[in-house]
């Protein structure tokens, strides 16, 4: 909170010291207070004191705040201080005012940020593994919008080059059909295998591959054209229901021949030749080297990478930032790709270009593998989640239950996936994902319901809302004041798992207090407890959307 930091530093002023970074973060423990600041420990070195004894004079120092109703010094020289209920209901009640917009801001107002995620390999079905970098995209992409800026989302599928080689071999010899998914699948595993063991398929799919590039075989064109549009189609309808609408969608196919011919023009200042090939000597950088263009000439995913940058620059050149989200293996490979266009854009370098990584997605049976034959596919995953989320949606108050079940199976999946931190690796727990207890998507569904319940029933009895600010300061609401502050450390981090993890303790928190409070109960406190409701509904509310989870009113 700025305004203890700006009291914190007048203070140390007067001790010599100005200038410097306060330290100032929530409690762990109420009962210590709202905040807690180290600036006594940090400091106290530098003047030759104890930090009990800085702490003491920082203390005596400090000025009466408005906000505040408590100072204390704890332990070896900590500051804590615990907001004054007054000012944390006075604030809470401006925050039910601003809806939908309660814990967003503008510190990114105007500032457009590009965005991409998904990008999966076409002519095949969708990993789960692959729907973590949307959800996690996502999410963030909802983070910076909420803080004002200007956010274009990005979808870059792989639609030629290895990948669809291999599966267009594998259609040939299985007789697959690339109007099915399933078929499509069954080929990409068939051709991934023959291309690791058969030197002579390797040869075919080698050849196939250049064809594709040239364009130059006509049969070969429409398997891969219906195969792609079979992909896309089964891509649009998981992104649908994940909640993902894309700004631009750029194909690889369009990318490569920009970035081939970046490479060319760029060949003796930037790129060199090497056996047969181009490359980017990446040591120079302390960065290792990488080839842009294959012995054949033709673009690897370095050179479709430098295209691609070379499309979303032209569509959006007045970005600030950049973000491409994929897996955390890819982290060394974008270090490269990035230092390679700047080095071709050298007036781009100013701009931030970055690389949010991603973890793994398994199930409890282990790690997956579309070239093994061993993967479940997203569809089949979300289908999984819906199918058991049905039977439990058919006890609800919900008119439609398809509905619900398709918002409760993305709840589960997308919790699962958002609360460890992005690049961790995730362990899908079907039956903990779907629970209505603990940390789970659900189980902030059904209770941002329970208070919509609540609402409806004060409603109907005629209850004006208000927050009461001589009311003793609860904890629930003492935690939903800190919403607004861990949204901005999930903007900052580019980590919605704080916001998660946040939602969860607020939801136990509010049903730990309901189970304690009758809140229509007839007395003066009505309006008070009905307004926290309120606030908390808006919490739940408003960091479900951050996270890309439906908020249904009735589960």
């Amino acid at each position: 909170m700025q305004q203890i930091k700006d009291a914190l530093a007048e203070a140390l002023k007067k001790e010599g010291i100005s200038g410097m970074e306060i330290p100032l973060e929530h409690t762990a423990d109420f009962g210590h207070g709202d905040y807690a600041s180290s600036v006594a420990l940090v400091y106290a070195k530098q003047l030759n004191v104890s930090p009990r004894e800085l702490a003491k004079r920082i203390y005596l120092s400090l000025p009466e705040l408005e906000s505040v109703s408590q100072t204390d010094i704890a332990g070896p020289g900590f500051i804590n201080f615990t907001l004054s209920p007054k000012y944390l209901h006075a604030f809470l009640e401006e925050g039910r005012r601003h809806g939908s917009q309660w814990g967003s801001g503008v510190v990114l107002e105007g500032e457009e940020i590009l965005l991409e995620y998904t990008s999966p390999n076409l002519f095949k079905p969708l990993h789960i593994g692959n729907l973590v970098g949307n959800v996690i995209g996502e999410s963030i992409s909802r983070l910076f919008e909420f803080a004002g800026a200007d956010v274009r989302r990005i979808n870059y599928p792989s639609d030629i080059g290895l990948t669809v080689a291999k599966g267009v071999w594998g259609l040939q010899k299985t007789r697959g059909d690339p109007k099915d998914i399933r078929d499509l699948g069954e080929a990409y595993r068939v051709g991934s295998s023959a291309y690791e063991d058969d030197s002579l398929a390797k040869d075919d799919i080698d050849a196939i591959n250049k064809k594709l590039y040239e364009g130059s075989d006509e049969e070969l064109n429409k398997i891969r054209e219906a195969g792609k549009k079979t992909s896309k189609k089964h891509l649009d309808e998981l992104c649908r229901m994940l909640g993902t609408k894309f700004d631009a969608e750029i194909f690889e196919s369009e990318a490569g021949p920009i970035g081939k011919k970046l490479v060319e023009e760029h060949l003796g200042d930037v790129f060199e030749k090497s056996d047969g090939a181009v490359v980017f000597l990446g040591e120079k950088y302390r960065l290792h080297t990488r080839v842009f263009l294959n012995s054949m000439g033709l673009p690897t995913y370095e050179a479709k990478d430098l295209g691609n940058f070379a499309l979303k620059h032209k569509a959006y050149p007045d970005f600030k930032r950049s973000y491409v989200v994929t897996g955390v293996e890819q982290q060394e490979y974008f270090k490269v790709i990035i230092q390679a266009i700047k080095k071709v854009f050298p007036e781009e370098a100013p701009k931030e270009l970055g690389h949010i990584a991603t973890g793994f997605l398994s199930l409890t049976t282990g790690k997956m593998s579309s070239r093994k034959g061993n993967v479940l596919t997203g569809e089949e995953l979300l289908d999984d989640l819906q199918a058991e989320a049905k039977v439990r949606a058919a006890e609800s108050r919900s008119e439609d239950v398809d509905a619900l079940a398709e918002d409760i199976a993305v709840a589960a999946l997308k919790f699962q996936i958002l609360k460890g931190g992005a690049s961790k690796n995730i362990v899908f727990d079907r039956e903990r994902a779907l629970s209505l207890e603990g940390d789970s998507g659900p189980y902030l569904q059904y209770t941002h319901a329970r208070t919509h319940a609540i609402l409806e029933k004060a409603k109907e009895a005629g209850v004006h809302a208000k927050l009461d600010e001589h009311a003793p300061a609860s904890e629930l609401a003492r935690l939903i004041f800190r919403f607004y502050e861990t949204v901005r450390r999930s903007q900052e981090e580019l980590e919605p798992h704080h916001v998660a993890n946040y939602l969860i303790q607020v939801a136990a928190a509010f049903n730990s207090w309901y189970a304690q409070e009758h809140i229509l109960d007839g007395t003066d406190t009505v309006a008070h407890k009905v307004a926290l409701t309120d606030i908390t509904r808006l919490t739940l509310k408003n960091g479900l959307w951050l996270l890309g989870i439906p908020a249904p009113e009735k589960v």
